[in-house]
């Protein structure tokens, strides 16, 4: 297991490694395999994107995120203008069913809200206006309703995790009530995590997905 001085070194060094983030804004501080960073980035996609980057590591247990965006002054933008710039690029987005989206956009705090289909297209439309200019935040409400009814989901999700890799399977438990599935066990890392949480949504019919994974 790594130290919390070994993990810190690890996120600096992934925070220098990619060209989205300016390293040198980004705090790292580290206890208990805790990750927090601290400090002002220039856009909601950095910080997205340090974010992504500190989950990357191995033997990251969690992430507090105390990263603030500072929009220079000559990104800043109304609110009526972001809102404008989202639904063009929910509408041009193909993943996006962008008549059932809506967008709030207040102090460059942008709420979407509405329902779909399937957990990609609730992602896809987040990823579509994160990039924005001006955005300091995505608040994402939309809501998965799932037109498929669940059927046999516990044997889809458990075959889905079989293909990807043995050891993901390995310290996960999948229960099932309805479109509701719960996870729980142990795996070895966020990357990890996150393809757990995927074959959960992509069964048919998922609606909701309740993540008791631990990481280590």
């Amino acid at each position: 297991m790594k130290s919390d001085i070994q993990l810190k070194k690890d996120v600096e060094a992934e925070l220098e490694w990619d060209p989205q983030i300016n390293s040198a804004a980004v705090g790292v501080e580290v206890k208990d395999g805790i990750v927090t960073l601290e400090g002002k980035v220039r856009s909601y996609a950095e910080k997205f994107a340090a974010e992504r980057a500190a989950q990357r590591i191995q033997g990251v247990k969690g992430i507090a995120l105390e990263l603030h965006v500072s929009v220079p002054g000559n990104n800043r933008r109304e609110d009526s203008d972001i809102a404008k710039a989202a639904r063009d690029a929910l509408h041009w987005n193909t993943l996006v069913p962008d008549d059932r989206i809506k967008v709030l956009v207040e102090d460059g705090f942008v709420t979407l809200s509405g329902d779909v289909d399937w957990l990609y297209e609730k992602t896809a439309s987040e990823a579509a206006v994160r990039p924005l200019t001006a955005v300091r935040a995505v608040i994402n409400n939309i809501v998965v309703k799932p037109k498929a009814k669940p059927e046999n989901v516990k044997e889809k999700i458990e075959a889905a995790l079989r293909r990807m890799a043995e050891n993901e399977i390995k310290g996960v438990q999948v229960s099932v009530d309805g479109g509701k599935v719960t996870l729980d066990g142990r795996v070895h890392s966020y990357h990890e995590r996150q393809l757990v949480e995927g074959a959960a949504w992509a069964a048919p019919g998922v609606f909701s997905v309740v993540d008791h994974l631990r990481i280590g």
